[in-house]
């Protein structure tokens, strides 16, 4: 594949990756918060919970895809990056991610494995809340020195 059409590939998925950013912090916050909720208030799991849970995970694996396709597609790229640039591309923000992946996976994994609807609750709200504090903290928006130019999608 000639580098034109590879830099076009890329800049779609740079697209969907930056779209799919939404999708996943919006079903993780809401995981995360409605299962601490029922955790404090000892309620039941309900259907619509344990299905935005699962789609926050499903969103988060193909967001991964998604990020390592662009990791080496863009891999030439870090040769023309500053030294602090590259090392967020190829390191903090990969590794990072990919942390907050395995957090929301390990979370919907142990909350399958609770006896009791409140651990389901807790587990839930531990691993998915925790994820989404790392997953602000790397991602890189636009009011950041490595977000700079780079826009809200």
């Amino acid at each position: 594949m000639n580098e034109a059409a590879s830099t076009d590939l890329s800049s779609i998925f740079l697209f969907f990756h930056s779209l799919l950013r939404w999708g996943i912090l919006v079903t993780v916050a809401v995981a995360g918060v409605a299962a601490l909720f029922g955790w404090l208030t000892k309620g039941p799991v309900i259907s619509w919970q344990r299905a935005v849970a699962i789609w926050a995970m499903v969103l988060c694996h193909v967001q991964l895809l998604l990020g390592f396709a662009l990791y080496f597609m863009r891999f030439d790229a870090f040769k023309r990056m500053a030294s602090d640039q590259m090392r967020y591309w190829k390191f903090e923000h990969l590794g990072m991610m990919v942390l907050v992946i395995a957090l929301v996976t390990i979370g919907r994994m142990a909350s399958k494995k609770a006896k009791s609807e409140n651990g389901k609750h807790m587990r839930v709200a531990i691993f998915y809340l925790l994820a989404l504090v790392l997953m602000l903290a790397t991602i890189p928006w636009p009011f950041t020195a490595i977000g700079e130019g780079r826009g809200w999608l």
